[in-house]
């Protein structure tokens, strides 16, 4: 290898380095900033995710649609669910397991679940706040959401749930 080859592969070496580099740097910002990844823990939203499957989120909104599907954290814990309400919206869990927004029932056809009150601190009917959300987990039934600690506020929710990955039954 004379010394022209011996440079241009230093050169090589040294452009792989620097774009290795960059793309590690960029995957950084990506996923520190701007997306985030977590495990669905357990069976609280079934059947829309189930226990394994790897959610990709989406850190940069700040504010939340009815709907949308939210990783938030809760005494420490990681927890995924639904918003049902945002600030200024009215809840109310009924005595027969209904949800009311704003005095409406509101029509779950997703749900296969009733909606039971808990026996908790939360009083009905409970107005939001601004920078408020009334979570609920898809399997209604002794899931930890709103009804059994209140409202979560913006800064416990990591972001939108975007994109999911079956770890199980692919």
């Amino acid at each position: 290898m004379n010394e022209t080859q011996r440079r241009r592969a230093l050169a090589d070496v040294k452009e792989f380095f620097l774009r290795a580099g960059a793309l590690a740097a960029l995957l950084l910002v990506l996923f520190g900033v701007v997306f985030g990844l977590a495990i669905q823990p357990d069976d609280t939203m079934y059947p829309h995710f189930k226990p394994g499957d790897l959610l990709l989120y989406y850190r940069l909104p700040r504010s939340f649609a009815a709907g949308e599907v939210v990783v938030f954290t809760q005494d420490d814990r990681r927890c995924t669910g639904r918003v049902a309400a945002r600030g200024g919206d009215t809840v109310e869990v009924t005595e027969n397991a209904l949800l009311r927004i704003n005095g409406s029932l509101v029509a779950e056809p997703d749900i296969y679940e009733t909606t039971p009150r808990y026996d908790s601190d939360v009083t009905y009917p409970l107005t939001l706040a601004d920078g408020e959300y009334f979570i609920l987990c898809d399997a209604r039934e002794g899931a930890p959401d709103s009804r059994r600690y209140g409202p979560v506020t913006a800064e416990n929710i990591a972001g939108r749930v975007i994109a999911i990955v079956r770890r199980n039954e692919i």
